[in-house]
């Protein structure tokens, strides 16, 4: 069955979480499976992990990070609605259950994300070509609004909007990791709205919440991207992201963001993931299904203020890219 064109950029997350995954990542760069990289400022080898994006050319955005580790910004130095008893964010879940009872200031939140942003630019010389968040902490009711105000006002115009189609069918996530899956695409969608509002840019569809760890294979990864297509007219030009994790697993202690590496990053289920990416059949498959790696540079062929999406028009996935 003909399907639309498609243009797939593929982003490998956590980059400069450790130097074992800062590896395999750009083994995977180089053997042109991933196009380009999402950096943890306040990770263990965030400096080392420049220096290769650097020497590389690797494309590189910011993983906005609020709920790992150690702050960068002014929360370091004193109390904050963002940090535990120990001076490390909240953790995945406790973050969310902050923002959630309304114990979150969201003045700290900007707060932290102008400081990572701040970072990034000491680190790499230049602005990030996006900023994406980990654990999608980007996405989070009050968040998302002002990550979208921090992003506008220093010119950062790309984002991830984490929404995949029918991920709450895919019987083969176990039912925790689709609860979240599912948490993550409403709150996504209800982010459209403050994304385009200041300006932010994303693919037209994004894959990467059923293509997880164990969950990664050359027909998953199609079969998400067909799902994501369906309705779009045969011959339309549509931008795609494929969200990833690879690399090789993290050995404690190296790693992490102040606390040593965490059991996903430890997980044999990161260097899955590599040999997926670098894999033959992954690409042969996406070929034939009409599929063509480039990188957010490459999508960006709108002029600043075309394309900006309403929240309507996303809701049908059928109206011009918001890139």
């Amino acid at each position: 069955m003909a399907r639309p064109r498609v243009r797939l950029v593929v982003t490998a997350d956590d980059f400069g979480y450790c130097p074992r995954r800062d590896e395999g990542i750009v083994e995977a760069f180089l053997a042109g499976a991933v196009t380009s990289v999402s950096l943890l400022v306040n990770g263990a080898a965030a400096e080392s992990a420049a220096e290769l994006a650097r020497r590389h050319r690797i494309p590189t955005g910011l993983h906005a990070n609020l709920s790992e580790g150690r702050p960068v910004g002014p929360a370091r130095h004193g109390a904050s609605s963002l940090l535990g008893p120990e001076g490390f964010f909240l953790g995945k879940m406790g973050f969310r259950e902050a923002v959630a009872a309304g114990e979150v200031v969201l003045p700290q939140v900007r707060g932290e994300l102008e400081a990572q942003l701040s970072r990034f630019r000491e680190l790499l010389g230049r602005d990030p070509t996006h900023v994406d968040g980990h654990q999608h902490v980007h996405v989070l009711p009050g968040v998302c609004q002002v990550f979208a105000e921090a992003l506008q006002a220093c010119g950062v115009r790309f984002t991830r909007l984490p929404m995949e189609r029918g991920v709450g069918g895919c019987a083969w996530l176990e039912a925790p990791a689709r609860a979240f899956a599912c948490a993550v695409e409403q709150d996504a969608r209800a982010a459209m709205g403050p994304f385009a509002r200041h300006g932010l840019r994303w693919t037209d569809v994004f894959v990467g919440l059923s293509t997880c760890g164990r969950h990664m294979s050359a027909h998953h990864v199609s079969g998400a991207l067909a799902r994501a297509l369906e309705g779009i007219p045969t011959g339309r030009a549509v931008t795609a992201e494929l969200m990833a994790h690879p690399g090789y697993p993290s050995v404690p202690p190296a790693g992490g963001s102040s606390e040593g590496p965490d059991a996903f990053s430890c997980s044999w289920e990161r260097l899955h993931e590599l040999r997926v990416l670098t894999a033959p059949v992954l690409w042969a498959q996406l070929a034939q299904d009409g599929v063509q790696l480039c990188t957010l540079h490459e999508l960006d062929s709108k002029r600043p203020g075309e394309g900006t999406p309403s929240e309507a028009t996303l809701e049908t996935f059928l109206e011009p890219s918001p890139l």
